[in-house]
């Protein structure tokens, strides 16, 4: 159904925001479509963000950011009890009611109140833990956005459910323009850290709008009996496992901060945002569109794996040799990025690589585990990975960032990965061998194309980084398809992408037609 199907719905008590039968002609169709307009809609944002990034990171300090990241190991922490979970758990449930996602809107509410209550009393101790007086106010003001942030919990996933990606690519898109120009207005005018503060406050505040006005859904009061229990307890599990694994993925941010101080946290936090943000620009639309289409066929085990390893294969495409190309020309990047003054972050950048090449593809297990209502298991792998990946970083945190990088990407890649892969895939439409033959002729065309542009980067000596990244950007690409086509299954995804682009363009075309 478009997007402008229900705007003119009645409020809260309307179903058509708890039905998906309608969705289920035109499955396919309306995930490639979705698929392309939130990948243009996030390169679109990762433009913006890249441009607000340099111009940001050439008016403020690396300490001015290694304070945001002092703070945003706690506040970052405590934010992921706004959700529980139950958005993820009204997504992917095949019927919902009024009464539940009343209910449950009023459970994000009243649990992003009491996280609010919480951080502010615990801004003494962040600021005592870290032996930095600033940190008191400024933990302060981000709680606040706690509430922003749970107001829109339900919301969200209504329109997720309703698979309506363009009205929520929109939003995205028009608060990330209104959060930088926030920022870099106040970075400009010297408000220094304060600037990255209300930056995220205008971002919140934009969303938080934008989300209230295109879904018309109003709650209700809650209701005791509504059915709600086995999607809280699906949102337990979800969110277990989002505590193991955010304290494993934030450990080396509160280590480097407390033992190495905020200019060594500051170069490691804009290495790794910069090697996460073009991978972020694929993985993140392509999951929204991933958690409820393939919620809508868990229960048709054939055509479930089918879908979910096209994904896989389009994730994989796109991304590795995107992490191929930026580990050739780490320093590059960083010097036009972020300007010659982080040039120190250029080896972290490149360290972070290792592991940015099979991320994405790890990342696609939550949506095994969340769609197949394996939530238990998700929980149960958050003890394995855990311990693991903590363990990294406490081996490589004497040698500071670099040591950090260094121990992170190899424990990932040799170890933690292969095991993910082995423990999602025990059960279920997809098995292990699934996941590598779908990877395996991107991950053949990454490697060859990183080899064939470190040699083009030697030879011809390239000086100006402009220059140089567009010479290994074209290498990359070209080297990347060319090995696609040498191997049968390249070919084969290569077909399968022209194939989907027509299928969009013919969807576009019928829809202007329509009108």
């Amino acid at each position: 159904m478009p997007d402008t199907a229900i705007k003119n719905s009645p409020g809260r008590k309307s179903p058509e925001y708890f039905l998906t039968e309608h969705l289920q002609a035109d499955l396919g169709a309306r995930t490639a479509r979705g698929g392309a307009v939130t990948v243009v809609s996030h390169s679109l944002r990762f433009v913006i963000t890249i441009a607000a990034t340099g111009v940001m990171a050439r008016l403020l300090r690396p300490a001015d950011y290694g304070l945001i990241g002092m703070v945003a190991f706690f506040t970052n922490f405590v934010a992921m009890f706004k959700d529980l979970g139950l958005s993820v758990a009204t997504i992917q449930k095949a019927d919902v009611t009024g009464d539940q996602v009343s209910t449950l809107f009023w459970f994000n509410v009243a649990f992003s109140l009491a996280i609010t209550v919480l951080m502010v009393a615990l801004s003494p101790f962040v600021s005592w833990f870290y032996g930095e007086p600033r940190l008191l106010a400024v933990t302060v003001v981000t709680a606040l956005g706690f509430i922003l942030g749970g107001l829109t919990v339900q919301h969200e996933a209504l329109l997720r459910r309703q698979m309506r990606f363009f009205s929520l690519v929109s939003i995205v898109l028009l608060s990330t323009v209104v959060g930088y120009a926030v920022g870099i207005v106040l970075a400009w005018r010297g408000f220094s850290y304060w600037a990255l503060v209300y930056s995220q406050l205008a971002l919140l505040t934009t969303n938080t709008i934008g989300v209230w006005l295109v879904c018309r859904w109003r709650p209700g009061l809650p209701k005791r009996n509504s059915g709600v229990r086995s999607m809280i307890a699906f949102g337990r599990n979800f969110t277990g496992f989002s505590i193991i694994n955010y304290f494993s993925r934030n450990l080396d941010n509160l280590l480097l901060g407390k033992v190495w101080g905020a200019n060594e946290l500051g170069l490691y936090n804009r290495a790794y945002q910069l090697m996460t943000l073009p991978i972020d620009q694929i993985n993140e639309p392509v999951t929204s569109v991933a958690i409820p289409a393939l919620s809508r066929i868990k229960d048709e085990e054939q055509r479930y794996r089918q879908a979910y390893l096209r994904m896989l294969e389009k994730i994989a495409m796109f991304t590795m040799p995107a992490i191929a190309f930026m580990m050739a020309s780490s320093d590059w990047i960083v010097q036009v990025v972020l300007g010659p003054q982080w040039s120190a972050t250029s080896r972290i950048f490149l360290l972070l690589g290792i592991t940015g090449l099979f991320q994405p593809i790890a990342n696609t297990s939550g949506w095994l585990f969340l769609t197949q209502g394996r939530s238990r298991h998700m929980f149960q792998w958050g003890l394995i990975s855990g311990p693991l990946t903590m363990g990294s970083i406490l081996v490589g945190l004497p040698w500071g960032a670099v040591g950090v990088a260094t121990a992170y990407a190899v424990t990932r890649v040799l170890l933690t990965d292969p095991l993910l892969f082995w423990f999602v895939c025990r059960t279920g439409p997809v098995r292990t061998k699934d996941v590598y033959r779908t990877i395996a002729p991107f991950t053949f065309a990454s490697i060859v194309a990183l080899g064939a542009a470190v040699g083009v980067r030697n030879i011809l000596a390239l000086q100006n980084p402009i220059v140089g990244l567009i010479t290994i950007f074209l290498t990359t690409s070209v080297v990347t398809f060319l090995s696609l086509v040498a191997l049968p299954a390249g070919r084969r995804a290569l077909v399968d992408i022209r194939t989907t682009i027509t299928l969009v363009l013919k969807q576009r075309q019928e829809a202007v037609l329509v009108r």
